[in-house]
């Protein structure tokens, strides 16, 4: 068999050098599409009758990733957004293999057919400011895991960071300004790679800067009770026991399902409602482009608009069909 007609090699090149070296991907991505390949070539294995490590670049056809797809969807009950985040990592590898094997193009446009479904997008949670005071008064600071805790809540609420984000935060990229912490900023290293930087409120730098005395550079700034760092799960147990704290003060809580990034929503709402333009907090939140901004825009304006019929006390004109009782008179009285 041609070397070039082997998929275990390409498999193996695709995620060892094309998503780290070329594209630089972060840890999270590497991993979905690494978990999407350990299930889809098992899979076409079992259809075909093969050794795994016989398959061919053939046997990724269009027809087998509509069947994959059908399968997870209606054998392991996957939403609609993890089905395409699946077929996202297919094209990428059959786009990185015709980049390499120009006699595999023909190929690459058939499996590039299969397309991804339409999501409903849902809308997206967040917290009103005095959901999030609620919260921020639960820790107790007087302790060293409350002084924790509330760092870590005023941390997510200032800088809208991702949990990953929060949890890969080093001292040394802190950099908290004058000894009053007056421009006070942090850098972040998010996904793909990018580095931005977020001013730090003095109240947040003070707390951070209490929570890392004496402690060197590249230690985590957010450790657990064992002095190791907290991990994503860690902060969403943390915030889980927050919140149901907050529940009993704040009712509406107990309606919403907080997670990390439902803090990160609610930093980018209220940037929005406080006046501070799009490409700020397009700057602010690390989004590659203007337009995943743009939903909280869109998700402010539903707000005013359902404010404005409230308070609208104007009689609604009914359509009428027109003296003549054509169409044309009935669209236009419309």
């Amino acid at each position: 068999m041609d070397k070039h007609e082997q998929l275990g090699p390409w498999v193996r090149r695709f995620l060892l050098e094309h998503l780290i070296k070329e594209r630089n991907l972060s840890p999270n991505t590497q991993r979905s599409y690494r978990d999407t390949l350990a299930m889809l070539l098992p899979f076409i294995a079992t259809q075909l009758r093969k050794p795994l490590d016989c398959l061919e670049v053939n046997d990724l056809s269009a027809d087998r990733v509509r069947q994959f797809l059908t399968y997870l969807e209606q054998t392991r009950h996957v939403s609609v957004r993890t089905r395409n985040q699946r077929l996202a990592a297919m094209h990428s590898l059959s786009r990185f293999i015709a980049e390499c094997s120009p006699q595999h193009v023909a190929w690459y446009g058939a499996v590039r057919t299969v397309p991804f479904k339409k999501t409903i997008r849902k809308l997206i949670p967040y917290l009103e400011k005095p959901e999030v005071e609620a919260l921020l008064a639960i820790p107790d600071r007087t302790t060293k895991v409350g002084r924790r805790n509330y760092a870590l809540l005023l941390f997510l609420y200032n800088s809208g960071a991702r949990v990953s984000e929060a949890a890969n935060l080093c001292i040394g990229d802190l950099d908290l300004g004058t000894a009053s912490h007056v421009n006070a900023s942090v850098r972040i290293l998010g996904k793909g790679r990018k580095i931005r930087r977020c001013p730090l409120w003095q109240k947040t730098a003070t707390e951070i800067t209490a929570l890392v005395e004496g402690r060197p550079p590249d230690e985590r700034v957010f450790l657990n009770q064992r002095g190791e760092p907290l991990t994503r799960f860690g902060i969403y147990g943390v915030l889980r026991t927050l919140v149901a704290r907050a529940s009993v003060s704040a009712s509406s809580l107990r309606l919403k399902r907080v997670s990390p990034h439902t803090i990160r929503h609610s930093t980018a709402t209220h940037l929005l409602r406080a006046g501070v333009d799009l490409n700020t907090i397009r700057s602010w939140l690390g989004h590659v482009s203007i337009d995943t901004t743009q939903v909280y825009a869109e998700i402010d304006l539903e707000m005013k608009a359902r404010a404005l019929e409230k308070c609208s006390t104007a009689d609604v004109k009914k359509p009428t069909t027109g003296s003549d009782g054509t169409l044309m008179a009935f669209l236009r009285a419309i």
